[in-house]
């Protein structure tokens, strides 16, 4: 069995402020933590408790030994956490940026436990690479980043690393790119890892000339997935780590249904342009960018490769921009379009791929020939505040108190799909994932491999089950996936 830690709490972060304190003492960080300063902290109490659940070193929990991540990376070690900080604002009405980022309260409890673990010999690194229109200053500023580091400098002499890995940042208007600046990127650099064979795309029939990413050119896209190769460029921060805490916010996604572990790790990439994000046309062309044949969406579809090229040739900005206008008046926001829908067949393959050489790599390189992951990570998801409807990017607000844990992101995904009240099997990056005959990233294949407890402040642990764990009223699912995931699309 493969057990998921969970703790339940507030559903909500009122009341907490940077640098985001425990507000009391436990034992285990009495000896390096200055006093408490400020009232509890529940976030934090909950995800000491969602990892007691886990049962990491469940043997000294409550006393001053206790160290959960010990197990998992050595004194003197490296630690990078990822947490999901997409883009610096929710657009939905009503609605708040806390159901589209990781709460700066769960970054810094799992920072705390990792310095608990490397000891004042290790180092510490916040690293992710968000949507490339996110300006990363405000998001620092959302999450309270500069004044974690600062206490971290201050109070403990501990330098706390904040990387964006991107290589450039964008400006859109109208939902087309008028602006782009360069970034300095990841300062330890970036490797290109080859799947080949190994990849999700092998076999799948889908054409590389098709594919499009999150840039209007292409051809990277498609240069990088052609004659049998299927190349990525990630993070050397995050690859040469000696643990990665993957710190995911729990909501829906237009491509993948839901964003959870799995999907989290996109943001360990440097170059977008290298991730097939769909196929362009129907899918009875062969590609997966709408459902049908309506003509409509055909011709959208032809006209949106024809101002690719112009844009490419530096043309064509103010056009599009006035048919980008035109569509969302004529059509609204509700239409399927750049494959947000259940029919895609590309992103969950793309997830998979950066997932498999995530596991499969270390510091050296890549060793396809292992028996099964080299590496083992730590995933702990803010449910506080989650997210559902026409998530990533502009999700309604749904508040729910769950912080989850697992070392298997297997494991974690399945105790979160449930949590939504989603069909696990109705969502193909976590059913694939599950049922992968080799390179698997997880040891989970089904429902009743997974051992679910929960815990509250006090330490007090029960078991539960993954059937226990369905809400009274299940997730809104992004419009695109209301036919597979069985409810009404939330009202925007």
């Amino acid at each position: 069995m493969t057990r998921v830690g969970i703790a339940r709490t507030k559903d909500s972060y009122q009341g907490l402020t940077p640098p985001f304190g425990p507000g009391r003492s436990y034992p285990e960080l009495a000896a390096w933590l200055p006093p408490p300063a400020g009232p509890p902290n529940h976030v934090y109490a909950a995800v000491r408790a969602a990892l007691h659940a886990l049962g990491l070193d469940s043997a000294r929990f409550g006393t001053p030994d206790w160290n959960p991540l010990g197990e998992l990376v050595p004194t003197g070690g490296r630690v990078v956490c990822k947490p999901n900080f997409i883009r610096h604002w929710n657009p939905a009405p009503g609605s708040s940026i806390e159901s589209v980022v990781t709460h700066g309260s769960v970054l810094r409890a799992a920072l705390d436990y990792a310095r608990l673990a490397v000891g004042p010999e290790g180092s510490l690194a916040i690293a992710e690479a968000p949507q490339h229109d996110c300006d990363f200053e405000t998001i620092r500023r959302i999450a309270g980043l500069d004044e974690i580091a600062g206490f971290y400098a201050e109070e403990l002499g501990c330098e706390l690393e904040i990387v964006d890995l991107r290589r450039e940042a964008v400006v859109y208007r109208d939902g087309v790119i008028v602006e782009r600046r360069s970034l300095p990127g990841d300062p330890r650099g970036y490797r290109l890892v080859d799947l080949g064979q190994r990849s999700a795309f092998h076999g799948s029939g889908l054409d590389p000339q098709r594919f499009r990413g999150a840039d209007y050119d292409a051809r990277a896209t498609t240069e990088h997935h052609l004659e049998g190769h299927h190349e990525y460029l990630l993070s050397e921060t995050v690859l040469s780590a000696d643990l990665v805490v993957n710190l995911p916010k729990l909501k829906t996604h237009k491509k993948t249904g839901v964003t959870l572990a799995l999907k989290n790790l996109v943001g360990i990439n440097g170059d977008k342009n290298l991730l097939p994000h769909h196929c362009a046309g129907s899918t009875g062309a062969g590609g997966d960018e709408f459902p049908g044949e309506a003509w409509i969406d055909r011709a959208r579809s032809r006209a949106v490769d024809a101002a690719r090229l112009l844009l490419r040739r530096g043309v064509g900005t103010g056009l599009l921009r006035a048919a980008r206008r035109f569509e969302s008046t004529a059509r609204g926001d509700t239409f399927v379009r750049a494959g947000n829908w259940h029919g895609n067949r590309t992103t969950w393959r793309m997830c998979l791929d950066l997932n498999r050489a995530f596991y499969y790599s270390d510091a050296r390189g890549p060793h396809w020939d292992a028996p099964g992951p080299l590496r083992r990570a730590l995933h702990v998801v803010d449910g506080i505040v989650a997210g559902e409807g026409n998530g990533p990017l502009a999700p309604r607000d749904r508040p729910l108190g769950v912080i989850v844990a697992a070392t298997d992101p297997l494991a974690l995904e399945l105790a979160c799909v449930r949590l939504m009240g989603f069909d696990e099997t109705r969502i193909p990056l976590l059913r694939e994932a599950m049922a992968a005959p080799s390179f698997r990233i997880g040891t989970v294949r089904r429902a009743s491999d997974v051992q679910v407890v929960e815990a509250d402040a006090e330490g007090r642990v029960c078991e539960t089950s993954l059937a226990a764990l369905a809400p009274v009223q299940a997730f809104s699912p992004h419009p695109g996936w209301h036919e597979v995931l069985g409810v009404r699309p939330c009202a925007e």
